[in-house]
């Protein structure tokens, strides 16, 4: 694989970052299996993995542990997040209600307490790259950064970044840190693909302005890009639809806009010589500001699906097309966001108050 620079950081990562959020109870919850798939993806020259404290809770750092024992550490470039509500059933959606409330979130007190969590279950004396999941209204990002650049003097985690922030909060996040002398995030990690196109108009740019290196979660668009979503034929069911049905919704009309789009892009991949995986992939890798999109592959037979896509190249004809498909910018359907800022979740705060 042709390695790429990990933002500022100097580390040196492939060109697809393997995820590891279908190990465990959200998907295969076989260990020796998920572990087989780890092991197939550093041997194919993978050296960049990531995963999150709140995928299957805690479950998928110990399989990720379990996969690098035995001294395969050092060869890994390993990612991991906080923020979520952990100490709940694997069940419980991502920023539901439920449990305790300091078992979670941006604050000094959590991450120095999860820090440690996940340390324990990946076994490992380090993480290179650790990640806020999401933004929090109710912490000030100095808190968050402040603890974070504490982290790092002590060796536990080499860097940090952020998760599904958006751009304005990416900026107010870099002045923070230069006005109060504390570490920056030095990655992003934006939900990206032909289907969800939102962050080419403000992220994608403000990233390339801060030299951020770029994660992009979901490129396959949740499983909409893989060819199984056809017009005429029912809609697979997975872990992934069952745990978040809006997304695959057909009933929505956001959905079948999604719908129409993937019928379309299967039948551009097919006429230029492809895969609708391969081109998905391709498309996000092609843009300037993306280090590494992450695949999240439950099956050995999804990882080798996807594997070839670092060699694929996009002509600037295939490129236009998806344009016409997908224009730029535009996010087919508002539950691919991945984050709903409070302004828009929260009435009172659009809503002038009286004396």
């Amino acid at each position: 694989m042709n390695y790429r620079g990990l933002g500022p950081t100097g580390m040196q990562v492939s060109p697809l970052c393997l995820g590891a959020m279908m190990f465990g109870a959200w998907g295969e919850t076989d260990h020796d299996k998920s572990i087989g798939i780890i092991h197939r993806a550093l041997d194919a020259g993978i050296n960049f993995i990531d995963t999150a404290d709140v995928y299957s809770q805690g479950e998928s750092e110990v399989i990720v542990g379990k996969a690098l024992a035995g001294g395969r550490r050092d060869e890994v470039i390993l990612a991991t997040k906080f923020h979520a509500q952990m100490g709940v059933s694997p069940d419980a959606p991502f920023g539901g209600p439920g449990g305790d409330p300091n078992k979670r979130g941006n604050s000094r007190r959590w991450i120095m307490q999860e820090v440690e969590n996940s340390l324990r279950r990946l076994g490992t004396d380090w993480i290179d790259l650790y990640q806020v999941h999401r933004p929090e209204r109710e912490t000030d990002v100095e808190e968050t950064l402040s603890a974070l650049t504490d982290l790092q003097r002590q060796g536990k985690i080499r860097a940090f970044g952020s998760s599904t922030f958006p751009a304005h909060e990416v900026v107010q996040a870099q002045w923070v840190s230069a006005r109060r002398a504390l570490g920056r995030f030095v990655t992003e990690q934006p939900p990206y693909s032909i289907l969800v196109r939102g962050v080419e108009g403000e992220l994608l740019p403000v990233a390339e302005q801060f030299g951020l290196g770029v994660i992009p979660w979901s490129p396959l668009a949740g499983g909409w890009l893989t060819g199984r979503y056809r017009k005429g034929q029912e809609p697979p069911s997975s872990h992934r639809s069952a745990r978040m049905p809006a997304r695959y919704d057909l009933e929505n009309p956001e959905n079948q806009l999604k719908l129409d789009a993937a019928e379309r892009l299967a039948v551009l991949a097919q006429e230029s010589g492809l895969t609708l995986v391969h081109m998905a992939l391709a498309f996000v890798l092609q843009h300037p500001a993306v280090t590494a999109p992450i695949i999240g592959p439950r099956t050995m037979e999804q990882l080798e699906s996807q594997l070839g896509a670092a060699d694929v190249t996009l002509t600037s004809e295939v490129l236009d097309r998806i344009d016409e498909i997908v224009p730029p910018g535009v996010t087919l359907a508002r539950s691919d966001r991945g984050y709903v800022p409070p302004a828009l979740s929260e009435p009172f705060l659009r809503r002038r108050r009286s004396a």
